[in-house]
């Protein structure tokens, strides 16, 4: 089925779907983008931007066609997108889908691949291939393909099959290291390594029982010719989930750190790591820079002995993208890490251009402030460093009856130089563009 873009305005988006060909779940339904006026050729929502940008509406969900739980994102060719379908939090429920445009703007879906486990990051390989990754594996398809569900091929198997009440942060994500390495998220299967009773739950040494080896980036050697070593050494460790990860072309790697799940919403703060072979993060011993957890004496969580994060963000932030921006709409943010906050709490729902230097790593302020809805903004802690940089979308709260609260996941920055987001929450596929209405 084709939804013309522009009807999407009188359409109240449906529950989420249930498993492939099944019908809709109980689920509330999510709400949908009102829009009005033109964002560089969408529909533009009613989302407040900073000055110079709007938020235009691509597509937002309603019925069986397209992704449920839209994640990943990779233009191709001609303008079309490669898009990962979380599908939900069970597996085989996830799908790959062709994204393509009528002469209209209509949108149009073809599912290449289904049956999936919680597919997240797609990207395009050192050998111009592209690959994907699943709950528990890493793998290839070719879209150009007559078929391409049959050319689907793992790269990489057995990773932790990290069902989610076995494991609390079940997704594998990647980033290419510049000899073509695959550096693997495995997410750490609890949250603070406590018992019931919430005593740590410690090995022979007094460490946690969970860490050896979960809750760590892996490095898997290339061997060449689309394979990768099965075999793998830890790169970082102590990094409780590290969807969002990126290569600078300096070669930096940066992580985007979802910290614990304390009650508290204003504690403790989301993490920007500068990742080096060796290094050890803090879970589920520190937070913050020398914080300890509680259920953690400072003596076992020896937080001065662990690399501390090179900028805090925002208690329950929850960055789940890191990209830095190229492209040629916005002059103004080249060189800057985009970083989309998906977070449901009072400080997530945003996507931040912070300033960065030569290296890659992002410029930080002592202490700061940052932003909440609905309104009014909270202090970091004196002379903690913060990022620098701008908040692209600081009206993305809910609006009865005009706008949900953004949840933003993916980033990836079209050939326009246009910037493109997936909110899995939402069900919906915007696109960042230059506004021509300064106000």
């Amino acid at each position: 089925m084709r939804l013309p873009l522009r009807s999407l305005i009188s359409l109240a988006v449906l529950t989420l779907m249930g498993p492939l060909g099944l019908p809709a779940s109980a689920k509330p339904a999510a709400p949908a983008y009102a829009v009005d006026g033109d964002c560089g050729g969408r529909p533009a929502t009613t989302v407040r931007m900073a000055l110079g940008y709007c938020l235009g509406l691509v597509w937002q969900g309603s019925g069986a066609d397209g992704p449920r739980m839209p994640r990943g994102l990779l233009p191709l060719s001609g303008g079309d997108w490669l898009v990962t379908d979380l599908g939900g939090w069970e597996t085989g429920r996830g799908a790959v889908w062709r994204l393509s445009f009528d002469a209209d703007g209509a949108a149009r879906w073809r599912r290449l691949a289904q049956g999936l486990s919680m597919p997240h990051t797609v990207a395009r390989g050192p050998d111009g291939r592209i690959y994907l990754s699943e709950m528990n594996r890493i793998l290839t398809l070719d879209p150009e393909a007559a078929d391409p569900a049959a050319t689907v091929r793992t790269v990489i198997g057995d990773l932790p099959d990290n069902r989610l009440h076995d494991n609390r942060h079940p997704l594998s994500s990647f980033v290419f290291d510049g000899d073509g390495a695959l550096l693997v998220n495995v997410g750490a299967p609890s949250d603070r390594c406590l018992d019931v009773r919430g005593r740590p739950r410690t090995d022979g040494s007094g460490g946690c029982a969970d860490s050896a080896e979960t809750a760590q980036v892996r490095r898997h050697a290339y061997l060449g010719d689309g394979r990768w070593a099965e075999d793998s050494t830890v790169f970082a460790s102590g990094l409780r989930n590290s969807i969002a990860l990126v290569r600078h072309r300096s070669g930096t790697i940066l992580q985007g750190e979802n910290s614990v799940d304390l009650t508290t919403p204003d504690h403790p703060y989301d993490e920007i790591n500068v990742l080096r072979q060796g290094g050890h993060y803090g879970w589920p011993y520190c937070v913050d820079l020398t914080t300890p957890l509680p259920g953690w004496s400072a003596a076992r969580a020896r937080c001065d002995r662990r690399d501390p994060p090179v900028a805090l963000l925002p208690p329950h932030a929850a960055p789940l993208d890191l990209v830095y921006y190229e492209g040629s709409m916005f002059p103004e943010l080249r060189g800057r890490l985009l970083m989309s906050w998906h977070g449901f709490r009072r400080a997530g729902g945003r996507i931040v251009a912070a300033e960065t230097d030569g290296q890659g790593r992002p410029l930080t302020d002592r202490g700061g402030r940052y932003a909440i809805y609905p309104r009014g903004s909270l202090p970091y802690p004196a002379g903690a460093p913060s990022v620098r940089g701008k908040v692209l979308t600081p009206g993305w709260d809910t609006t009865a009856g005009r706008q949900p609260r953004g949840a933003p996941v993916v980033l990836a920055v079209a050939a326009d130089g246009s910037i493109w987001v997936t909110d899995d929450r939402n069900r919906a596929i915007l696109r960042i563009a230059r506004s021509e209405i300064a106000d």
